[in-house]
Parts: structure tokens; C-alpha cells; sequence
């Protein structure tokens, strides 16, 4: 889903000490299991505003995954719902997203809000 957001950094997390902004231009579940009780969102940002190559990867900041968890409920998540969302390993991270998993809750809620969605990475990733 498309997105425009403007999340935080505290410069705390373990790989950028940037205190800044990080606009967010796309969420987008990229994996889930059969049985919808785990997957991967990526959280797409600007990487004019945010360049991991100078500012470091956003992954383990703590204001960021606040502000997300906070965005997420104005979109129609549950508190519940969305502090089903975490950061997922180092790995996963990208130069243009910030990778977490999620759980059952957020996904029950993102198929009432975008069904179609949520049914297209099932199909995809039904032969995974």
C-alpha cells in the first residue's frame, strides 16, 4: 500500500547514530505463511532523505519502530495489532526498505483492510 509518512530516528539503534527523519513511501507484505501467522512487511522509504550508505541502516532504532507502530494504528491497526510488528534480522534489511516480521494479529487485520493484497502473496508464496 502506498504510503506518505513522516517517521523518526533517535540516532540510538545499533547501525546509524542519525537523529532525523525518514520518509515512508510504501508498505508492502512480502512474505506470508500458509497458515498467516507470520511474514514479512517491508517499510519502503525516500532514499533521497534517508541514504543507508551515509546515515546507516535504520534497523534497531527505537523511535523509528514507536513512530511506525504509532503510524500503523492510524491506518486502523489495533495497539495489539500493531506491536505485532518488529524488526526482522539484520540480513534482511535493504537499502530501500526496513524489513520487519509480523504476526497473526497484523495480518488478520491487514486482510480486512486490503484483501486482495494479502491474497496475492498468499498465492506467491504458496509454492515456497
Amino acid at each position: 500500500m502506498t504510503v506518505y509518512a513522516t517517521l523518526s530516528t533517535s540516532g540510538t539503534g545499533l547501525w546509524s547514530t542519525k537523529a532525523g527523519r525518514v520518509f515512508v513511501t510504501r508498505l508492502d507484505l512480502q512474505y506470508i505463511t500458509a497458515e498467516q501467522d507470520f511474514g514479512e512487511l517491508c517499510v519502503y522509504f525516500d532514499t533521497d532523505m534517508w541514504d543507508t550508505s551515509v546515515d546507516g541502516l535504520v534497523y534497531t532504532d527505537p523511535l523509528f519502530l514507536y513512530d511506525l507502530r504509532a503510524y500503523l494504528q492510524t491506518l486502523g491497526f489495533s495497539r495489539e495489532q500493531a506491536y505485532d510488528v518488529d524488526y526482522s534480522e539484520q540480513g534482511m534489511q535493504s537499502d530501500t526498505y526496513v524489513s520487519c516480521d509480523v504476526g497473526a494479529k497484523f495480518i488478520a487485520r491487514l486482510a480486512e483492510l486490503d484483501p486482495e493484497h494479502v491474497n496475492s502473496v498468499l498465492a506467491e508464496c504458496a509454492d515456497v
